[in-house]
């Protein structure tokens, strides 16, 4: 009962730390890239209000990091009779998850077998090292018995391992000072548990020497371009970066430039394509002094536009065409010409150099089309590029459903018809209408352009059996129609 409330206020404790936690320290964050395996003596040796306070200091210790692959993975491996990995370096992507778990973590007891939990670590820190970064295994323990650990430990460093302890006052310093990475003075503590938090800075700091990133990478590349970054390690006030860069063949002066502190990255432009380039970057700060770091790269060959053209919304009278790179500092104009194959007539198209694409239309259905981009270069270089494209096959349009005449009078009819109402556009009516003139005149032809919402027409004078065609309209065309001949009374009349 006793160790059950005992845990309830350490717990509490860690959480009222939590909330009034100062913020966090600006070297800190963003600025590590590595491993850290905490190796915690969980066993029967350690007092519970001991392997509490490990576990608040551990917390304290570990809050400033950013989390997970590319910035500072941590696991927790405990020691007792068995040793229980709490969880890998690759599950805690964020602090919040980190502090909580680190929470939830209960002592072992048991025996002393740190021998046993190093072998563990080395397989852990073996398999789970996310390349050529930092390791660090973090030893929390009482001291008492540590067991033979000076084999394993130098194992570890030797596979590149760096061994930082902390050990409270009653352990075998003999042993801890064998087998910490040296200089003692900065990786091994030995502290009364009460006062634990003192050294929180001083191993912080410890850590950030072992795993800071200085790194200077290219994250894009381009044939005349490139993004260098980096790991911050001043700020706006405490000092500022020196970019030389230049061409590894020596073709040029080099360039020079003065960064503010609060920097992560630059771009460099205006390189030349399939040329190596060496850069360094350059720290100053009157605070301490920093590595100068350096990076190797060969820009892209430069691909000139058009490189590629693609065909897209292809229908029976149109074809969208794309062009790219844009390329507006080195091209002046685009061309297109596009005709039939194979000897339709050539049409011809002009565009600026921030354009890359347009439609076509007002072509043939089911026609295969020569297309040729061409771009006009500032260096008076035109580079060009055809593909073939081939338009739709014309789709069959609905054709009039019904079409109905009635005569009404002498000379008059009732016309009356149905069609398919989707895309309808309207209806072309003609009619045969009579010479008023002469008997032996020809029938002239009228005809009119009805709406879509047109289901019929009066029509008359009519000449003696007019043949009257109603047509549906499109936005692409014309469908089928019908066409009837019309008899009127006045026919009936004639013929009687």
């Amino acid at each position: 009962m006793k160790s059950i409330l005992l845990r309830v206020v350490i717990l509490w404790a860690i959480l009222r730390r939590s909330s009034t936690q100062p913020s966090v320290p600006a070297t800190a964050i963003n600025c590590c890239e590595g491993d850290i395996l905490l190796l915690l003596d969980s066993s029967g040796s350690v007092a519970n209000y001991e392997f509490s306070r490990f576990l608040l200091f551990a917390a304290e210790l570990l809050r400033p990091f950013s989390l997970g692959r590319d910035h500072v993975r941590v696991g927790l491996l405990q020691v007792g009779t068995k040793p229980n990995l709490e969880f890998g370096l690759d599950v805690h992507t964020n602090q919040e998850s980190l502090q909580r778990a680190l929470q939830r973590v209960i002592q072992l007891q048991g025996d002393t077998n740190t021998d046993v939990a190093l072998r563990v670590a080395q397989q852990l820190l073996r398999k789970d090292t996310q390349g050529d970064v930092p390791k660090i295994l973090l030893w929390l323990t009482d001291g008492a018995q540590p067991g033979d650990v000076d084999e394993l430990m130098s194992a570890l460093k030797e596979q590149g391992v760096y061994v930082l302890a902390v050990s409270t006052v009653h352990g075998n310093y003999q042993v801890l000072q064998r087998v910490v990475t040296p200089p003692l003075e900065s990786h091994l503590y030995s502290v009364d548990i009460e006062n634990i938090e003192i050294i929180t800075e001083d191993l912080r700091e410890a850590i950030i020497e072992i795993i800071r990133a200085e790194r200077l990478r290219v994250v894009n590349l381009t044939s005349r371009s490139a993004v260098l970054q980096w790991r911050p390690v001043l700020s706006s006030d405490s000092g500022y970066y020196v970019l030389n860069y230049r061409s590894a063949l020596g073709t040029d002066l080099g360039m020079k430039h003065i960064l503010s502190g609060d920097s992560s990255w630059t771009e460099l432009i205006n390189l030349e394509p399939e040329t190596p380039y060496t850069a360094s970057l350059s720290p100053e700060s009157n605070q301490r002094l920093f590595n100068t770091l350096s990076v190797s790269f060969t820009t892209l060959p430069d691909v000139l536009s058009p490189a590629e053209v693609s065909l897209s919304d292809s229908g029976p009278h149109q074809i969208r065409v794309s062009w790219g790179p844009l390329q507006p500092a080195q091209v002046q104009r685009y061309t297109v010409e596009y005709g039939a194959i194979p000897s339709g007539s050539v049409h011809t198209l002009m565009f600026n150099s921030q354009q890359n694409s347009t439609l076509l239309t007002s072509l043939e259905p089911s026609t295969d089309y020569l297309v040729t981009v061409s771009a006009l270069h500032a260096s008076g270089k035109e580079i060009v590029m055809s593909v073939k494209a081939c338009t739709q096959e014309a789709a069959a349009l609905p054709a009039l459903a019904d079409l109905q005449l009635r005569s009404v009078d002498l000379q008059g009819v009732e016309v009356a018809w149905r069609a398919n109402h989707e895309g309808l556009k309207g209806f072309w009516l003609s009619w045969e209408r009579e010479k008023r003139h002469s008997i032996y005149a020809k029938p002239s032809i009228s005809s009119v352009y009805l709406p879509p919402t047109s289901r019929g027409m009066h029509l008359t004078h009519l000449a003696p059996s007019s043949r009257v065609c109603v047509s549906p309209v499109y936005s692409s065309g014309r469908g089928d129609g019908i066409c009837c001949s019309a008899h009127t009374h006045a026919d009936s009349r004639q013929s009687g």
